[in-house]
């Protein structure tokens, strides 16, 4: 394993990502800035997060479980991404059927 979280790769693209998702979210409307934006940036920060918590724990076991919160916070932005590409100026939820 790396001698630090810095040197892993996957930890280098997730910091990426945040940049992007930072990027991406700057031209979000003001008024999406406590809600959805606020939400997409934290899940984006949480991927890098985890994966370091995740590096400094002592066993493989404990790294694996913090990767897979990384996972599940990545998908929580993409998702979130996804809904607010769904509409130009507002968030609209699909009809339940």
């Amino acid at each position: 394993m790396a001698q630090h979280y810095k040197d892993l790769v996957v930890w280098q693209k997730a910091m990426d990502l945040v940049t992007d998702i930072y990027k991406a979210t700057d031209s979000f409307p003001k008024k999406e800035v406590y809600s959805l934006t606020d939400q997409i940036r934290r899940a984006a920060v949480s991927v890098p997060s985890n994966i370091a918590e995740g590096q400094a724990r002592y066993s493989h076991r404990e790294f694996l479980h913090f990767l897979r919160h990384s996972a599940g916070h990545s998908l929580k932005s993409k998702l979130s991404c996804l809904l607010r590409s769904g509409s130009d100026t507002s968030i609209t939820p699909r009809p339940r059927h």
